[in-house]
């Protein structure tokens, strides 16, 4: 199951030694419910190698902020603190599974 990522846990998760996958979203978001099954899949899929969690962009300002999301869903890929890649927008579960392989 995917994280809940919010302001508490933010800096736990980017300390951690594994990469930290971030997909901002929100409830009215149709595109975000369309790939929400995905990140859930893959956040099990992934679960012992790479943080996967969500962050509700209207619930979390600073951290939508600190990552430069203007449009949702944003999918964030940070491997030791740093922004690698980024997905905006739909797209298939295996060109986001391509993306997590690469911050591994």
């Amino acid at each position: 199951m995917a994280l809940v990522i919010d302001s508490k846990n933010i800096a736990e998760l980017l300390a951690s030694d594994k990469p930290l996958v971030i997909d901002f979203w929100a409830e009215w978001c149709g595109p975000c419910r369309m790939i929400a099954p995905m990140v859930e899949e893959l956040a099990a899929e992934y679960a012992d190698r790479v943080n996967i969690g969500k962050c509700d962009v209207g619930e979390n300002d600073d951290i939508t902020m600190k990552y430069g999301v203007r449009n949702i869903p944003t999918i964030v890929f940070i491997r030791n603190g740093e922004v690698v890649d980024r997905q905006v927008g739909t797209c298939q579960k295996a060109a986001l599974a391509e993306k997590i392989e690469k911050l591994l």
